[in-house]
């Protein structure tokens, strides 16, 4: 870490060069003696990387930021501060700490946290932003994570993970194909805290993840704007009940559904499809969840077909998460082809032809607020829609 880029003058220079193309700045010579070319670079793309993801960091001056792919995969402000809702009790450890995003929330909701992060460079850099941000509770470990805690006898409300998929683990993996291994320390975690909370990747099977651990309370399924970022696991010793999944979407305004696992739900497939009625299309973290039947049940929808996984209702609820269209008028090809101004954003659910194919073919222009949408039902076979937005994701 090199602290002669926090000086007021290199400071102004990342500032002002925000804009500037990155490469030809590592190539150049850097106008400081003491801070390289390379090193400003780092500096700018980090912090461009951080201005929507990370607008705290991104708006507090003197900022150190790590590598890129620190930036890339450490979690946004906005699913922290959901995590930092999850934690339990008034002291915290987080094991994988990495830029202390999320250790600077749950710091603003436990009394206490210990930061911990293998990587000296960037412990010492979560160290130096902390005081920054004014996060004055928390502690930092430049070391290994299960280490420090089998190093103690200290019991914490709540112990955080965030397990590295190794390399070459390949697309499906197991949290046993992840650093740390929480399969095989999972008894050392649960004598040490009231609740664990580990976080995947969204790629990992709910129910291959549920072979794996025990205890497991909750899981979250957390999804921004239609992108599925994280699962959040919820283990508690001596846990013994049903474990509840939890899908939540933090957009605009955050909405929750959820169930119990064998809670299945039922559906009336092959609903009537006509002008003037609402169609439903889940967002990503329910569809993850599998509880399809479960989403007409619970919002009185009606599903289009069995492998469509897109409903029906002659009355708007709101509160459903996920976007709605009114329904304008069904097409067929014949009347897409004699349209010369085709608009409309393309959808396919279900459809024997990909999108950039039908966009093609039909000339479509895309449209912010008309959509057109090609599936199938149960009833009518291959459905053409054109629809107008009624609520975003």
């Amino acid at each position: 870490m090199n602290k002669h880029i926090t000086d007021i003058a290199v400071q102004e220079y990342i500032q002002k060069h925000l804009h500037a193309d990155v490469h030809t700045i590592a190539m150049a010579k850097s106008p400081f003696p003491l801070v390289s070319g390379q090193e400003l670079s780092a500096q700018i793309a980090a912090k461009k990387k951080s201005a929507k993801k990370l607008p705290s960091w991104f708006n507090t001056t003197g900022i150190l930021y790590p590598s890129l792919l620190s930036i890339e995969q450490c979690s946004s402000e906005t699913t922290a501060a959901y995590k930092a809702g999850l934690a339990k009790g008034i002291n915290l450890i987080d094991l994988t700490g990495g830029f202390g995003v999320d250790s600077y929330y749950f710091s603003k909701s436990t009394a206490s946290v210990t930061h911990c992060e293998i990587n000296e460079d960037l412990s010492a850099i979560a160290a130096h932003n902390a005081p920054l941000l004014k996060q004055q509770n928390t502690d930092f470990v430049a070391g290994d994570g299960l280490a420090f805690i089998k190093s103690n006898e200290t019991r914490y409300g709540t112990v955080y993970i965030d397990p590295a998929r190794r390399s070459g683990s390949g697309k499906v993996f197991m949290l046993k194909d992840c650093t740390p291994d929480v399969t095989t320390n999972m008894d050392l975690l649960l004598d040490r805290a009231e609740r664990i909370l580990i976080k995947t990747a969204p790629l990992l099977d709910i129910t291959a993840g549920m072979k794996e651990l025990n205890h497991v309370a909750e899981i979250h399924i957390v999804s921004v704007k239609n992108e599925c970022k994280e699962l959040i696991w919820v283990v508690e010793p001596g846990h013994v009940g049903k474990t509840k999944i939890v899908c939540s979407t933090l957009n605009a305004e955050q909405k929750q559904f959820s169930f119990f696992i064998g809670e299945e739900g039922t559906a009336t497939t092959g609903g009537t499809v006509t002008p003037g009625t609402y169609l439903y299309e889940p967002d990503v973290a329910l569809l993850k969840s599998g509880a399809f039947n479960l989403i007409a049940d619970r919002y009185k929808l009606q599903k289009f077909h069995s492998q469509t996984q897109l409903y029906i209702s002659s009355e708007i609820h709101t509160e459903f998460p996920g976007r709605i269209f009114k329904i304008e008028e069904l097409l067929s090809s014949a009347t897409l082809k004699k349209e010369k101004e085709l608009k409309g954003s393309v959808i396919v659910r279900n459809y024997p032809d990909k999108a950039a194919l039908l966009v093609n073919k039909y000339r479509i222009t895309p449209d912010d607020h008309q959509f057109i949408i090609f599936t199938q039902s149960a009833s009518d076979g291959k459905l053409i829609i054109r629809g107008t937005i009624i609520q975003h994701y």
